[in-house]
């Protein structure tokens, strides 16, 4: 096998770390504001927007509402993937990050349900529907920014540094959570602390909305653009939407992506969110105990995701992704013993040991669903791929994983649930081909629809079929530039 050469276009060596720091600054933000809304949801918004509720009932109502973030993702992968593919990765990057800081600082300035009523959870799940729509479309942009930008042999360390925005996000919005109870009576930060860490989201996204201005469009996307245009103005294609082209040509890598999300989008959410309802109901724990265990696995979370990305890049994404889905399926009962023991030190080894097999699922994962799509539908395949299957992945994991504990008593039917989501994503990414020797720049890669009457040499097909296999392109469908 031979590797893809770079692109034409690469950009210099120091121009790709910039890149990298503009997508992980504005993924670590957008995550911040997603995952404080999923702590929160936890911890205080079951007594400020749903009270007198049953504890659990209480808690039950405040994820529903977190649920609908999710909801939300599929249309914003939807709209943000068709501009993005149409113009370009950089300017909805931007859109997406204003988005979610708006809906973010605006939680933050919420009259609670002891003022405005019923009003106050109406504006809640309206809000979070916002940073659903925003988050949607977020992560294929910015994984494509990295993994578009060059450097093929190492792409798949170079994209798994945006993952690391979520960990980050979730340490960052953690953090501050677990700083502000402890600084604050658990009177004052149900009262008022629990906003200052959502309106602290405004001076996050014009940091970031600063770097991100400062980066350049994805080369590989202006190419594939200037050469739409020259078949458009030579009348020799008619270019379909995005979102139709990919769900008629690549139909079945997105199938594929969509069950590699599952055990990795629901392990994710009952380790991070979940675990602090059953950390605080069922073992009674207090809040901070469970909030510095989530801290101390979302550290070690961040610096394991750039290895397992750089490991993918010598023996490939299947065998990595395989690896994290096995170990998080075999480490799902052993998660509940631990944490039920309610002891601090059983929970942090719980929660770090799993994001630590959850980071070999999701740091390949950037790279190898680029590698998945062609150029001109990348960001609605890999968007789609990804956010569809959040709705029945990570939306009602924390749902279901609560109204488990509130029947059983236990954790073990939660276990199982994570083992059964694990042996499915196992079944996907082994239905998918190896990904990692992709050239994401090759000028054969657009969907065209030609005029029926116009016929397709027999011979293109061919060729096209043996060069995949010579460069071991491809991803779950014979030939991934024209099918």
């Amino acid at each position: 096998m031979t590797m893809a050469t770079p692109s034409p276009h690469a950009p210099t060596p120091n121009s790709l770390p910039r890149i990298v720091v503009a997508s992980l600054i504005g993924t670590t933000i957008e995550w911040y504001d997603f995952f404080l809304y999923g702590s929160a949801a936890a911890l205080v918004f079951n007594k400020l927007f749903f009270p007198g509720s049953d504890p659990l009932v209480g808690t039950l109502l405040s994820f529903l509402t977190y649920a609908v973030g999710f909801a939300a993702r599929p249309l914003g992968a939807l709209v943000f993937g068709h501009f993005g593919d149409r113009l370009g990765r950089k300017r909805l990057l931007v859109t997406s990050l204003l988005m979610m800081g708006g809906a973010t600082c605006a939680i933050g300035a919420l009259p609670t349900h002891a003022t405005a009523g019923s009003l106050a959870p109406v504006l809640l799940t309206t809000l979070r529907l916002v940073q659903g729509f925003a988050l949607g479309g977020e992560w294929g942009g910015a994984v494509l920014l990295v993994a578009e930008h060059g450097d093929p042999p190492r792409r798949g360390f170079w994209a798994s540094w945006p993952q690391t925005g979520a960990p980050a996000g979730q340490l960052l919005a953690t953090g501050v959570l677990s700083a502000l109870t402890t600084l604050l009576p658990d009177e004052e930060f149900t009262a008022w602390g629990w906003r200052i860490p959502f309106l602290l989201s405004g001076v996050l996204v014009m940091l970031g909305l600063w770097i991100r201005l400062s980066v350049d469009e994805s080369p590989v996307f202006k190419a594939a653009r200037e050469r739409a245009r020259t078949r458009q103005q030579d009348g020799s294609a008619r270019e379909r939407m995005p979102v139709v082209a990919v769900l008629r040509d690549q139909w079945r890598d997105v199938l594929v992506a969509m069950g590699a999300r599952m055990a990795e989008n629901i392990s994710y959410y009952v380790i991070t969110a979940f675990v602090l309802v059953y950390a605080t109901e069922h073992t009674h724990q207090p809040k901070q105990t469970a909030l510095n265990a989530v801290l101390i696995g979302s550290a070690v979370h961040f610096a394991t995701i750039p290895a397992w990305g750089a490991l993918s890049d010598r023996v490939g994404r299947r065998p990595v992704y395989l690896l994290g889905a096995v170990g998080i399926g075999a480490w799902a009962y052993p998660f509940f013993a631990l944490a039920g023991t309610g002891t601090s030190w059983a929970l942090v080894v719980a929660v770090t040991v799993g994001l630590v097999f959850h980071g070999a699922m999701y740091a390949p994962q950037a790279a190898f669903f680029s590698e998945m799509f062609t150029t001109r539908v990348r960001y609605s395949g890999a968007s789609i791929g990804a956010q569809f299957s959040s709705v029945a992945a990570g939306a009602p994991a924390p749902l279901i994983a609560t109204a488990l504990l509130a029947e059983y008593g236990n954790g073990t039917p939660v276990a199982l649930y994570v083992m059964a989501v694990a042996a499915l994503t196992v079944v996907a990414v082994g239905c998918a081909r190896e990904t990692r020797h992709r050239d994401l720049s090759d000028g054969q890669d657009e969907h065209e629809e030609h005029d029926e009457n116009t016929p397709t040499p027999q011979h293109d097909q061919t060729d096209q079929h043996d060069q995949t296999g010579r460069n071991g392109r491809g991803a779950s469908s014979p030939s991934p530039e024209r099918r």
